[in-house]
C-alpha cells in the first residue's frame, strides 16, 4: 500500500519551532502523541494530550537521561513490517504498538561546539536515541513517516491533510533520504570535533557534510549543474553568511568570483576595495576612504572589471555606490551598506547587494577541499602572512619605507592570484597583474602591458609600473622575470627565493640597482 495513515507518532525535539502548532494539527486528526521530557512538557502546556514514552514502555528513564527511548516498545514499532505476519505476531505477543509518525531533531551538538564549549559538554550533547530512532524509522520508511527538519512540518501537514491522515510513499522516501543525511552530517560533525581536539588534521577516515542554501541554475557552463552547500553551524563571514539585499540570484561562477574578492579584500587593515573577474584581481588598492580606494583599483584594469565583482572591507557609502553604479558589475559585497548606498543602487535591479556582517580573518586557519578522479586533495587554508620583520634583504640597495609597504602589499595580492602570479603595486594600488601563466616572465610581461594600456586609454604620459614594486608568488627560477619587471619600471622586488639561480637573479636586481628582499614563503594558488 503506497499510502499509510498516521494513527500514532513519537515526538522528540531540541528545537520547538513550530512544535505545538504541528502537534495540535496531529491531535486534531486523531494521532495519539507519544513524546519525552521537554518536548512533552512543551506539548502538555499547549494542552495537548500526550504519552511519555516511560509510561509507554513501562520503563524508567534512566542514567541522566541517556536512556529512555533505547526500548524494543519504541525500535519495534518503527521497525516492525506491516503485513508480515510474522513481524505482527512478535509485535501482538509483547505488547508493541507500531508508530506511524518520527518526529525528532537531535541534540544541538554541532550549536554546542560553535559556542566553545568544553569536553564534557560537548560529549554530553552527542544524541544516540535519536539517530537510532531515525535510521530505525528511515529504514522502515514504506510505513513510517520520519521529520528531522522543521521546514518538513508542513510538507507532512499538506500531505495528511489531502490523503485523509495518510502520506505517500514517494514523501517517505524523500523524508528518508533527508533523515539519513541528517544523520550522516550529525555523525561527521562529531567525527571532525573529536580529529581537531585530537590534532588529527588528516585522520584515516574524513566526511564532508553540507547544507544545501542556493541551487544554481547552472555550473560553470549551462550544461553543467550546481548548487551551493554550506558547512557546518559557525560560518566564516562571507557569501555563506551574506544578507542579499537586492538583483538577480547569484550563479555558480558569482558565488566563486565573489567569495575570492571578499577573501582578498580581508587581507588588508586599512580601507581596501579588490575588484575580481574570473576568480583574479584586476584591481585592488587601499586609500583613506572608500571612494578613492575603489577609484584607483578600478584604474588599474578598467576594461577587465566590466562585469566583474567589487567587494570592499568596510561600509559601503552612497559616494561609494554612486562611483560604482557608472560601471557595469554583477556584485558588490561588503561588511555592511548604509542607506544611501542601497538607494544609489536601486535603479539597478540585476546588481546584486550582498552584506555579510563581517569580515573573514585571513589568519585564521581552515580546509580547502577539491575533487579529483576518485578522491579528493585537502590541504589547510594559505592562512600565511609575511610580516615586516621577516623580509630578508639580499640585494646591495634596500628598499625605502614606501617601498617596503607596497611590497607587503603586493605580495598579499599575488597571494590571490592564479600562477604564475605576478603583481605590480605602487603606493598601495595595483598598478599591473599577470595570472596564470605557464611562464613567469609572461606574467610579468602580460602585467607590464596591461599596465601601459590602462595609462594609455586614461591619457596618462607613462605607465604605472614605472617606479613600482613587484611582487612573485614563487621564486624566479631565471633572471629573464626579473629583468622583464625592471624593464616595466619595477624599483623594488618581493618573491620567496628559494631557486638553485638565486645568485644569478640577485646578481641581476644589483646591475639594474633594484632591492630585493626574500619572504621564504611561497603562494601558489592553482
Amino acid at each position: 500500500m503506497s499510502d499509510r495513515p498516521i494513527r500514532r507518532a513519537l515526538l522528540s525535539v531540541s528545537d520547538k519551532t513550530g512544535l505545538v502548532e504541528f502537534a495540535r494539527f496531529l491531535a486534531g486528526q486523531g494521532v495519539e502523541l507519544l513524546s519525552t521530557g521537554g518536548t512533552a512538557k512543551a506539548m502538555r502546556e499547549a494542552g495537548l494530550t500526550v504519552i511519555e514514552v516511560a509510561d509507554y514502555t513501562g520503563f524508567p528513564e534512566m542514567l541522566d537521561g541517556r536512556v529512555k527511548t533505547l526500548h524494543p516498545k519504541v525500535h519495534g514499532g518503527l521497525l516492525g513490517i506491516r503485513g508480515s505476519a510474522e513481524h505482527e505476531a512478535a509485535m501482538a505477543a509483547h505488547g508493541i504498538a507500531p508508530i506511524d509518525l518520527l518526529v525528532v531533531n537531535l541534540y544541538p551538538f554541532e550549536e554546542t561546539v560553535a559556542k566553545g564549549a568544553d569536553w564534557e559538554t560537548c560529549v554530553e550533547n552527542i544524541d544516540i536515541g535519536g539517530p537510532a530512532m531515525i535510521r530505525a524509522a528511515s529504514k522502515n520508511h514504506d510505513a513510517v513517516t520520519v521529520v528531522v527538519d522543521v521546514e518538513d512540518y508542513a510538507v507532512v501537514t499538506g500531505e495528511m491533510t489531502a490523503n485523509g491522515g495518510a502520506t505517500s510513499l514517494g514523501l517517505r522516501k524523500r523524508l528518508a533520504a533527508t533523515a539519513y543525511a541528517r544523520t550522516g552530517a550529525y555523525d561527521a560533525a562529531i567525527s571532525s570535533w573529536f580529529a581537531r581536539e585530537l590534532g588529527d588534521t588528516f585522520p584515516r577516515r574524513i566526511v564532508v557534510a553540507g547544507e544545501l542554501k542556493q541551487s544554481c541554475r547552472y555550473g560553470e557552463n549551462p550544461h553543467q549543474q550546481a548548487a551551493y552547500y554550506t558547512s557546518g553551524v559557525k560560518l566564516r563571514p562571507g557569501v555563506a553568511t551574506a544578507r542579499q539585499i537586492q538583483g538577480k540570484e547569484l550563479s555558480y561562477n558569482n558565488l566563486n568570483d565573489t567569495d575570492a574578492a571578499f577573501e582578498l579584500a580581508a587581507e588588508f587593515d586599512q580601507p581596501a576595495v579588490a575588484i575580481i573577474k574570473h576568480a583574479n584581481p584586476c584591481g585592488v588598492a587601499a586609500g583613506s576612504d572608500m571612494v578613492s580606494a575603489y577609484k584607483a583599483a578600478l584604474a588599474c584594469d578598467p576594461v577587465s572589471a566590466f562585469g566583474g565583482i567589487i567587494a570592499l572591507n568596510r561600509r559601503l557609502d552612497g559616494a561609494t555606490a554612486e562611483e560604482i553604479c557608472k560601471l557595469f558589475t554583477e556584485v558588490v559585497i561588503a561588511p555592511e551598506a548604509d542607506d544611501a548606498a542601497i538607494a544609489a543602487f536601486a535603479a539597478k535591479k540585476n546588481l546584486r547587494l550582498l552584506v555579510t556582517g563581517g569580515m573573514p580573518d585571513p589568519a585564521e586557519p581552515g580546509m580547502t577541499l577539491k575533487a579529483i578522479a576518485g578522491g579528493y586533495l585537502f590541504q589547510s587554508r594559505d592562512s600565511g602572512r609575511v610580516s615586516l620583520q621577516e623580509l630578508k634583504v639580499v640585494t646591495k640597495r634596500a628598499p625605502t619605507d614606501q617601498e617596503l609597504a607596497d611590497l607587503l602589499f603586493a605580495f598579499r595580492v599575488c597571494k590571490h592570484v592564479k600562477s604564475n602570479a605576478i603583481v605590480y603595486v605602487k603606493n598601495g594600488v595595483t598598478v599591473g597583474i599577470g595570472a596564470g601563466q605557464m611562464s613567469r616572465v609572461d606574467s610579468s610581461r602580460i602585467a607590464a602591458w596591461k599596465s601601459k594600456e590602462a595609462a594609455d586609454a586614461a591619457g596618462q604620459a607613462e605607465a604605472g609600473t614605472i617606479g613600482s614594486v613587484v611582487a612573485s608568488d614563487a621564486f624566479f627560477p631565471f633572471a629573464d622575470g626579473l629583468l622583464a619587471a625592471a624593464a616595466a619600471g619595477a624599483t623594488a622586488v618581493i618573491q620567496p627565493g628559494g631557486s638553485m639561480r638565486d645568485a644569478e637573479v640577485i646578481a641581476a636586481a644589483d646591475e639594474k640597482g633594484l632591492a630585493m628582499v626574500l619572504t621564504g614563503m611561497r603562494h601558489f594558488r592553482h
